[in-house]
């Protein structure tokens, strides 16, 4: 690209971070970042900066934290620095259609799916959950409507049987911060055609709760690992043994016949292995976290806690 852009960055979380470094090292005009307002963290609830915050102040760029954007003082703000992008990455907050008409290029988003599949928060836990065997990165036009507006680029990745949420987390905040300088580039000299989504088309990835994260030994094999890997590292998939709750850290399923046993029963008394048996195969569990609060290697978890053949988790 020849034309440096001006650009104001929104973001919060870590999976922005690599965008706005990508933006930065590709020589763009950042004008302002906004992000959150700093929040209470740890049992000693100390303000803590968010992660976009953070990376910003070290390169020295100016910080803007409002509680939200309907106020008049950030409409002002904006119009008064003409940008020709934003760039929104996992923002938090809705943007007032007065804004979003402010810059000259368009207000450009990245989303972690390959939309309209996915719209909503949550986006990289359910592509594992459901046991997809790809998702991506989509650049698209915000417009009132969440995650509604026009498709700019796309990128895919396959899903791989290890991935966990965090894995996938990293490799598309990564991929996004690759597909934006594309997208840019692209509106900027004309190359990049939004295409209007297909609403028939789109599902939704709601917000994931704590509860979501508790293994149903009914299901299959398949759909807990899915369970397992989706939800980790937050909420976590938990299950529940004699009144004591344990987190399943990591997990892979297995081949066995399991006719005859219960779901959630342990098939096998041993000082390596914790096998539990599903609704069709079984969950080798390979690390876990009991009540000592310690993630452990399954072998190191059983060579403290006897966990006998037949006990049934639920």
């Amino acid at each position: 690209m020849t034309n440096k852009l001006k650009i104001v960055f929104m973001g919060t979380p870590d999976f922005a971070v690599p965008a706005l470094e990508s933006l930065v090292r590709a020589g763009h005009e950042i004008q302002l970042v906004i992000t959150q307002p700093d929040r209470p963290k740890g049992r000693g609830k100390k303000l803590s900066p968010p992660p976009v915050k953070v990376k910003a102040e070290e390169y020295g760029l100016n910080v803007y934290q409002p509680e939200n954007m309907k106020g008049d003082e950030q409409f002002e703000t904006l119009m008064a620095l003409s940008p020709d992008a934003y760039v929104v990455v996992a923002y938090g907050h809705i943007l007032p259609v007065r804004i979003l008409e402010i810059p000259r290029l368009g207000p450009v988003n990245i989303h972690a799916s390959l939309l309209p599949k996915y719209r909503g928060a949550a986006p990289i836990q359910w592509s594992i959950i459901n046991g997809d065997e790809k998702t991506g990165i989509t650049t698209m036009f915000m417009e009132r409507g969440m995650d509604t507006g026009a498709i700019l680029l796309q990128e895919e990745t396959p899903i791989h049987p290890e991935d966990t949420s965090e894995s996938l987390h990293d490799r598309l905040s990564l991929i996004g911060a690759g597909l934006i300088l594309k997208t840019l580039e692209g509106l900027e000299n004309g190359n990049v055609v939004p295409v209007p989504q297909d609403h028939e088309k789109a599902t939704l990835a709601p917000m994931l709760r704590k509860e979501l994260g508790r293994i149903i030994w009914s299901d299959s094999a398949a759909r807990i690992d899915f369970l397992i890997r989706g939800v980790t590292p937050w909420p976590g998939a938990f299950t529940e043994l004699g009144g004591t709750f344990y987190k399943v850290i990591r997990a892979i399923p297995v081949a066995l016949d399991v006719t005859g046993a219960t779901p959630g029963q342990v098939l096998s008394e041993s000082k390596s292995e914790l096998i539990i048996a599903a609704a069709d195969g079984a969950i080798s569990i390979m690390e876990i976290q009991g009540a000592s609060g310690k993630r452990l290697g399954i072998r190191d978890f059983l060579a403290g806690n006897k966990i006998s053949k037949g006990s049934v988790f639920t």
